[in-house]
């Protein structure tokens, strides 16, 4: 049955991706659609999924305040509990060879999710102006600085990527701390197993540009340990 949920979830995801593609193809893809499709969504795959979300901490979430969102990265099913969790207009940053899948990728792209590859450097600058330019429409631009999902639970290092944007952008950091979501979907799986227990805890904003870019390795290490306390990971 795991196999047939995972079925289910692809052809979920279809159904966002069909309608993307054709409003950008005819210049009429609006930010309320993409909103208005990725909350249908990331409701949809949590209750197919059979699982149970409690968010805690929504009293930080800021009414329209830009931000850059950061979580911990355990399960690709992060992505629907970080789109209920923290509703909005919310972006994702994602690695490049998720814009590599036919169809899921032009359709990321078109919704305003950034590609980043880290090997490339002039790839990585285009990126982070991309970014730029949504936080600066009033958008949240969502990012996992671990940069991959952890195999074995542990909170991994955190990138620099997200943290310079948000000092650049001069906006806030949101730490979101995400539990089960790696017993929905685990790293080395792709069979969806139902009912679990989900938990996303929303931490109070941080302020970036307070600490500048000579303190970004402060900043890196109190983000990661806001998120660590909660997990447990400290």
């Amino acid at each position: 049955m795991s196999f047939l949920d995972s079925v289910r979830a692809a052809s979920l995801t279809l159904r966002i991706i069909v309608p993307t593609l054709t409003d950008s193809a005819r210049g009429k893809l609006s930010e309320q659609a993409t909103d208005e499709r990725l909350a249908w969504w990331s409701q949809r795959m949590l209750n197919d999924a059979g699982a149970e979300l409690t968010v805690v901490g929504r009293e930080h979430l800021p009414a329209k305040e830009p931000l850059v969102m950061m979580s911990n990265h355990r399960s690709y099913y992060d992505i629907p509990v970080v789109f209920q969790a923290a509703p909005g207009s919310v972006r994702m940053v994602g690695k490049k060879e998720l814009f590599r899948v036919p169809l899921f990728g032009p359709a990321m792209r078109a919704a305003g999710f950034i590609e980043v590859n880290r090997q490339h450097q002039e790839a990585a600058r285009a990126s982070l102006k991309r970014s730029q330019e949504l936080i600066a429409r009033g958008l949240r631009v969502w990012i996992a600085p671990e940069g991959t999902r952890t195999k074995n639970g542990k909170l991994g290092p955190f990138k620099a990527g997200g943290f310079h944007l948000a000092l650049d952008s001069k906006v806030r950091i949101l730490p979101i701390a995400i539990e089960g979501t790696e017993r929905v979907l685990s790293a080395d799986s792709f069979d969806v197993q139902k009912g679990a227990r989900l938990k996303a805890t929303i931490l109070p904003p941080i302020d970036a540009p307070s600490y500048g870019h000579a303190r970004r390795k402060e900043l890196m290490a109190d983000v990661r340990n806001a998120i660590a306390k909660v997990l447990g990971d400290t």
